[in-house]
């Protein structure tokens, strides 16, 4: 009875809606399985925990797989932008795509571990997502660093950028751009060029379209990965897409 009762908790719990209830049962029958849940949840309280432990696994599945789907979707828009900044080896075998965002404590703190992985894999190529979502100085630093792409050293300000402790005013801009050997007039006047703030938009549709939420971000194959992870991880996911070609 004990098991009779728990299969058809955890089939009423997670398999019908109320609603189904009040459309294929007599009402005698409608008090009798409301009254057998009642009796076999005071049985066994895990009935209820294990019910929604089963419809919260479930819908993780479901937001994994439409994740999937929406990076296979927009597999060109990520990886094969030719107007995308790109680190390491540009015909590397394993592709990688970071979104972030110059001011993110986060990102600077994955920064180093990023570097990291580039020396010690020739064959990976790091394709550079602005994503400034944290105010109006974080579009400043975006803009500048897709200017400073246009005279090739994108690389180097991005490394000044990140190792900032202060905010990226464009005073603090000019001062480590000058020291990357920018053209600062020059540079100045690309970071108010529509195309600049186009750019930064399409990166920004891109990442809401893929359900991003913060930086950084990290996309190797159809894997997305939220958030700081450590350098043994960075190599396990570039090891998996490379198993995977």
């Amino acid at each position: 009875m004990r098991h009779t009762l728990r299969i058809l908790a955890l089939v009423l719990a997670c398999a019908l809606p109320v609603a189904a209830l009040a459309q294929g049962f007599t009402e005698s029958q409608r008090a009798e399985i409301v009254d057998i849940l009642r009796r076999a949840l005071r049985e066994d309280p895990s009935i209820l925990r294990d019910a929604i432990g089963g419809l919260e696994a479930a819908e993780q599945a479901a937001r994994v797989a439409a994740q999937r789907d929406a990076l296979t979707a927009q597999a060109a828009a990520l990886f094969q932008d030719p107007a995308d900044p790109v680190k390491g080896n540009p015909r590397g075998d394993v592709t990688m795509v970071e979104f972030f965002d110059a001011r993110c404590g986060y990102c600077k703190q994955l920064h180093p571990t990023m570097e990291a992985l580039i020396r010690r894999d020739p064959n990976l190529r790091v394709v550079m997502k602005d994503l400034p979502i944290l105010g109006p100085t974080s579009v400043l630093a975006s803009r500048a660093l897709l200017a400073a792409h246009r005279q090739g050293r994108y690389g180097p300000l991005y490394d000044a950028l990140m190792g900032l402790r202060v905010e990226p005013t464009e005073a603090v801009i000019r001062q480590q751009a000058e020291r990357a050997g920018l053209d600062w007039p020059r540079l100045r006047r690309d970071m108010d060029d529509p195309a600049v703030q186009a750019r930064i938009e399409t990166n920004l549709r891109l990442a809401q379209t893929l359900g991003i939420e913060g930086t950084p971000a990290l996309v190797v194959g159809t894997t997305l990965v939220p958030g700081a992870v450590d350098l043994p991880a960075l190599e396990r996911l570039v090891a998996e897409a490379r198993a995977a070609r």
